[in-house]
């Protein structure tokens, strides 16, 4: 059983895709059910504005007929996931509110912060609300984040990898993973070799001792990147030992460099082979 997490906060935000599934919110249900937590489920949606002062009304119609649409699309899914929830016996609060993109995000992250865990969906477009709402997570809430890839409904957590860096990031994400590590049968401290000098970082060997002292069982492993390319060689890594978790520090380097020239952590974002747990 999962110990020392009660309260866990699921966000959809509601934005009138036919086509939108969230595996968050069933991977969510499933995790609450290990831990016997509790779930917040907060299905929003974006409220729709117009920026010009002069605009008809016939213009105004269709907006607020829309923000009306929205409204009542995440309302119904507040519903679906209260009754989920009851079907599996886990104890739910849903909330739906619309709000303009900003609002959105900072009323979100303030909710994340009263929770012990959050669980989003994976958001492959990095200028999408719901990738808004993951750096707003994990920037903000001082809280970790697990990001659900699509078809991943059911919680495991056997087999994780912990992504190790020796950075202060990485020992915020491998404490804030402690109740996981601990319930796991396999534990992998992985460090990728090459991408970076880690001359002056605490080694994955030294750290191990510490994941002992509180019951994990671990093994310390080096890879070489492959091609220089740290995000691919934990996802070919993750594939080939069949993970059922990867822990990592998000955004080891700015935003702004992993937004234009890539990084670990978007890559991963982009394409996630299995669900990330991230701390910053």
């Amino acid at each position: 059983m999962i110990q020392n997490i009660r309260s866990l906060l699921i966000g959809i935000t509601e934005e009138g895709e036919a086509d939108e599934r969230s595996s968050a919110l069933a991977y969510g249900l499933s995790l609450a059910r290990e831990a016997g937590a509790h779930i917040t489920v907060q299905a929003a949606s974006l409220k729709l504005t117009l920026t010009h002062a002069f605009v008809s009304a016939f213009a105004e119609g269709l907006l607020a007929a829309e923000n009306r649409r929205l409204d009542a699309l995440a309302h119904a899914v507040a519903e679906s996931s209260q009754r989920a929830a009851a079907a599996s016996g886990v104890a739910c609060t849903t909330q739906a509110p619309q709000l303009a993109y900003p609002s959105l995000i900072k009323s979100f992250a303030n909710l994340a912060r009263a929770h012990d865990l959050t669980i989003l969906d994976a958001e492959p477009i990095a200028l999408a609300v719901d990738r808004g709402l993951i750096e707003a997570v994990l920037m903000d809430s001082g809280r970790p984040l697990i990001v659900v890839p699509p078809g991943r409904e059911a919680f495991t957590g056997d087999r994780i990898i912990v992504a190790w860096d020796g950075s202060a990031k990485a020992a915020r994400a491998l404490n804030d993973a402690l109740p996981f590590l601990r319930a796991a049968t396999q534990v992998e401290l992985v460090s990728v070799m090459g991408e970076k000098d880690l001359a002056h970082t605490l080694p994955g060997a030294e750290i191990a001792p510490h994941l002992t002292r509180h019951g994990v069982a671990v093994n310390v492993l080096a890879l070489p990147a492959l091609d220089g390319d740290v995000a691919e060689t934990l996802r070919k890594h993750a594939h080939l030992t069949r993970a059922d978790m990867i822990v990592m520090g998000a955004y080891v380097h700015s935003r702004l460099r992993e937004m234009v020239l890539g990084g670990t952590t978007q890559s991963l974002l982009k394409n996630a082979p299995t669900p990330l747990l991230l701390s910053y």
